[in-house]
């Protein structure tokens, strides 16, 4: 048998008297917690404000430039009369302040319910729109992951074939542009890497890209040049030629078309378009 000492007895003691106390308080705490929500929930449950008056509340808040405070009298009309009148006048109010604070994914949330429960209503293409703004102030610079330009684009292209006439239709159409344009640098960002370290099959894939498809993009130019540029480093000189021609085409003042020329100079070759190339036939489907 083996002997405690006094000192060892009582710091056990008082360790278990202070492991207690503590599990006392954190009980004590879950159970006012518990109370609180209780409270809560019954008063939010006995709310009986009728649907009209939260909603002209919120929009008090809101002309006041309270934000926040409208947004929660919103959501409250959204919780308590789900099928009024109201409530679908508060989910695109919801929508705009959630835009309006910054709050992005709670705009584009509150914006996709709408379009989904009233997609006839009227305000559905404002509802398209501020998601699309939402993916828009979301996109990155080129160096990253353009999946959030990649969801703005499908925004805005749904709101101009849905509502091609509305009011968000023009500027929609200018983000759709700068979102093609921000998707095709990303294309020709990697693709001159490849280049630069001799991957020329992988470069000429992104190229590609952008040839087939952002063809309209203040990229064009510069992915002509570069398919000039790899298809000559690889000997593939006919699909130079084509690239080159092509280009010169289309911008025949463009310095890209210089370089492009007198790269093709240095082996004694010019520009020449070959109709059977995957280049011709990309850009005669589509009129610049």
């Amino acid at each position: 048998m083996v002997a405690v000492s006094s000192s060892k007895a009582r710091e056990t003691v008082t360790g278990g008297l202070r492991k207690a106390r503590i599990a006392s308080v954190a009980l004590l705490a879950i159970a006012l917690a518990a109370c609180s929500s209780t409270k809560d929930d019954e008063d939010f449950a006995t709310n009986d404000t009728p649907a009209e008056v939260l909603f002209n509340e919120g929009l008090s808040l809101r002309n006041e430039g309270r934000l926040s405070d409208a947004r929660l009298k919103f959501q409250e009309v959204d919780k308590l009369h789900p099928y009024s009148e109201y409530s679908r006048k508060s989910l695109i109010n919801l929508a705009y302040l959630n835009y309006s604070l910054g709050k992005f994914p709670e705009a584009i949330t509150a914006a996709k319910r709408f379009t989904t429960l009233y997609p006839g209503s009227e305000d559905s293409a404002y509802a398209l729109y501020i998601i699309g703004q939402s993916y828009h102030k979301q996109i990155p610079d080129v160096t990253r992951d353009q999946e959030m330009t990649q969801r703005a684009l499908a925004a805005y292209g749904e709101l101009l074939q849905r509502f091609p006439d509305s009011e968000y239709a023009t500027d929609a159409a200018a983000k759709v542009r700068a979102a093609q344009d921000q998707l095709a640098g990303k294309e020709m960002e990697v693709g001159r890497y490849y280049l630069k370290r001799n991957h020329q099959i992988a470069a000429i894939n992104r190229f590609k890209v952008v040839v087939t498809n952002y063809q309209t993009t203040r990229h064009i130019e510069e992915a002509l040049f570069r398919l000039t540029e790899s298809y000559y480093a690889l000997g593939v000189v006919n699909e130079a030629q084509t690239a080159a021609a092509v280009l010169g085409h289309n911008f025949p003042d463009s310095q890209w078309y210089k370089d492009a020329f007198s790269l093709l100079k240095t082996g004694g070759y010019s520009p020449s378009e070959d109709s059977g190339s995957w280049i011709s036939r990309a850009f005669n489907s589509v009129s610049l």
